[in-house]
Formats: structure tokens, sequence, C-alpha cells
């Protein structure tokens, strides 16, 4: 279950109690649970944590993503082997990114044409990083999944640390190996996800949110490390650089906690629940009632705190949009407006998210793009409201008949 870019989050204490966990080095933080009866999150006190927290491991990865764009040690002097310059076609170079782009158009398409905006050189980056995670979300998640193994990912992994050393095994992995050795992006986050699929293997449970924070950093959060090298940081923009990152950290942890919320029948029936043991027994939920599918009101409370909670995250993550460069922030706005309206769908839905899937419609897609795009002309500490974007006027951009975006398997 992987999903786009993210970032984490700042909160203060509201006057309803809402918490949630700051990024910080620190050995202190906040004990967040659920309330079964109002739905709400509270937090306890400030207790010392006995172990570092999830939160915490994470943030040392933050640190050191930003510090290798704020030295920006790229390494030009890399060169791609394998690759070899054809009569009347450049070179397969060219090639490699040109089925990056393909694969994006077709499984991507609200996505892709956001990176229409961004220069060529970022928007073939960008390509070659989506199609990488595409294809190790597929190795288990796709129709090949059951004869995955440990070893398996063991072998994708040897092949990652093998094109990050430009030697490709094949066209994908040739444009990626182009794009890391041309921008500052490390091989951690990678090399995490890919932990994140091994935990797919072997876990179907997860007995605190600190655990499935570090589940949605490994799936998702990941993407955010990847692509903030990339998309680059405005020049205007006074935020540090870890702030950025921390931003884009939050945002895929918004996206993969919406996925989470919104797939909680289908995943229960392939045996997975990714909700927080703890949260739910205080909720005075079973897995029983999970696997039997059926709404009751203490499973709407508890949906509302879930909810409320991934759309602390999307708030969070605004902060940070608005600092990355101009011809980035589209595609990054459009994921976070279009993902944080399934949570709305949800609610639509009553919290049946067991039999029924909450989606964003067509039309939906259609009028909230230049929403987006309003939004993206909007640059480092000039944010406004979301009612004010709206009443900007539509930009005049064709858009895309279809936003469909059909599931086939790539080939691992």
């Amino acid at each position: 279950m992987s999903t786009g870019v993210l970032w984490v989050a700042t909160v203060t204490p509201t006057e309803n109690q809402l918490s949630l966990l700051r990024l910080t080095k620190r050995t202190r933080r906040w004990n967040i649970r659920l309330n079964s009866t109002s739905g709400l999150f509270v937090s306890s006190s400030l207790v010392a944590s006995p172990s570092r927290s999830s939160e915490e491991r994470v943030y040392d990865i933050v640190l050191k993503q930003a510090a290798l764009v704020r030295e920006r040690r790229i390494g030009s002097s890399r060169v791609v082997e394998n690759l070899v310059v054809v009569p009347g076609n450049r070179n397969l170079l060219n090639e490699a990114y040109d089925r990056c782009r393909e694969v994006c158009a077709e499984y991507a398409k609200t996505f892709y044409l956001g990176t229409l905006l961004m220069t060529p050189e970022r928007q073939r980056a960008i390509w070659a990083i989506y199609v990488w995670c595409r294809r190790t979300d597929e190795l288990v998640d796709g129709p090949n999944a059951s004869y995955i193994n440990s070893t398996a990912l063991d072998r994708w992994e040897k092949r990652l640390t093998d094109l990050f050393e430009g030697r490709p095994f094949d066209m994908y992995d040739a444009a990626l190996s182009d794009t890391v050795s041309k921008f500052p992006v490390d091989i951690q986050p990678f090399k995490d996800m890919i932990e994140g699929m091994r935990l797919d293997l072997r876990k179907s449970r997860y007995k605190t949110f600190d655990e499935l924070y570090l589940y949605c950093y490994y799936v998702a959060g990941t993407v955010g490390l990847m692509s903030v090298p990339v998309v680059g940081i405005s020049p205007n923009s006074k935020a540090s650089t870890e702030s950025v990152y921390n931003a884009a950290l939050a945002l895929g942890i918004a996206n993969q906690l919406t996925n989470i919320l919104r797939d909680v029948g289908e995943d229960a029936r392939r045996g997975r629940i990714y909700l927080p043991h703890d949260e739910l027994e205080l909720a005075g939920i079973s897995e029983d009632d999970i696997i039997r599918g059926i709404v009751t009101d203490k499973w709407r409370n508890f949906m509302k705190g879930q909810i409320k909670r991934a759309r602390m995250f999307f708030d969070e993550a605004e902060k940070g949009v608005i600092e990355l460069n101009s011809a980035s922030r589209w595609p990054v706005w459009a994921s976070l407006v279009l993902y944080r309206q399934i949570l709305d769908a949800i609610e639509a839905n009553d919290y049946n998210n067991f039999t029924k899937r909450a989606y964003v419609g067509k039309a939906k897609k259609l009028l909230s793009l230049p929403v987006a795009y309003a939004r993206a002309l909007v640059g480092p500490s000039k944010l406004i409201g979301t009612k004010a974007c709206e009443n900007l006027p539509v930009p005049s951009k064709s858009l895309p008949k279809s936003f469909e975006v059909p599931m086939k398997p790539i080939d691992a």
C-alpha cells in the first residue's frame, strides 16, 4: 500500500485537547490515544519515552535528506553504464525516460498532468521515481504477489544498489540511475520503501499508532523524501530545509492514512487490519466487528477520530507546499486536494468503508484541479485560504476528459 508525497506535523494542543506529534529532537513526546466516546484524539501528559519513537527515528532520516539538498551534493561525475548511443535515436536513455513517461501517463493521469508544468529535467526525474515506486509496490500487491518472498525483495534491493552505483538492470532502472546521478537523491528512502514491502509480507496487525506511523513512512513518506530534491524548494522560501521535508513527510502520511481508512473492508477481506489495535480496543471495537463490517455508533465515533488525525497531517502539509519551486507546486497541491476529498467521501458514505468505496468523482476532480492550480500560484509566505482560492478565476488550461487510473501490473 504505497502512495505519493509526504510531510510531518507541528501541532499545539487546542482547547478541545486535539494534539498531534511534532517531530523534533527530544526524548519526550505526546502519547496520542483515542477517546472512545467523543471520537477525538486527546493527549496524555507529556511522558518520558523509554525508547526512541518511530517519529524520532524517521526524523533522523529527514535531517539527513535535508542536509543532502542543502549542501547540493550532486554526483554529476557518475556515469550510467550499459547505455550506448543508437544511430538516429540519440541514446537509449531518452527511450528509458520516455517509457517512464508512458507508464506515469497511463496509471497516474492526474499526477502526470501536473508534472507537465515542471521543467523537462524534473519531469523525467519524477517519472523515473514514480515508476520505481510503482514497480516496488506491485511486488507485494500485484498479480505475482503470492510468489514474492524476502529473498525476492533482497534481490530487488541489490538491483537498487546497483542502479545507484550506475549499473542499471533494465530501461526503467536506467532512467532512475540517471536521475540519482543528477539530483541529490539518497538511497535510504528507497531502501526504506522496500522495508515497507517486507513488513507487508510478515505483518498484518499494528498494536499502536507509533507502529503504524513507521509503516506509513516506509510505504509513503519515503516518496516525499525521494521527490523533494527533484521538485525543488523556491528560491524565495525562508523556511528551513528540514521544515519542507517534514511537510513532504506529513503529506505522504496523510495520503497513506487516507488509503487505510478508505480500504478498511478490502484489507480486512485480505486478512489485514491497518488500524491501531489499542485505539480499537479503547473504542470497544473488536477484529470480529471489522470482519463482519457492520457500521455502528462506536465505529462512526472511531472513524471520526481517525479522519480528524489524517486531516491534521494534511493541514501541516499545506504549510510546506507553498515553499516548493513554483513549477512543481501544482502536482503536489493536486495530490493534497484530491486525496483530502476522499475523507469527505467516507463521511458522505456514513463511515461505511466496509462495503462502500469512497472515491472522488470525475466532475469533482475536474473542479478541484483549477483550485489546486490557483493555490500553486501562491508562493512562500503568501498562502491564502481555501475559499479565497475557490474565488480565483479558473486558469485557461485544457484538462483531460478522464481521470480514471487503471491498475494493470508492471513486471518486476
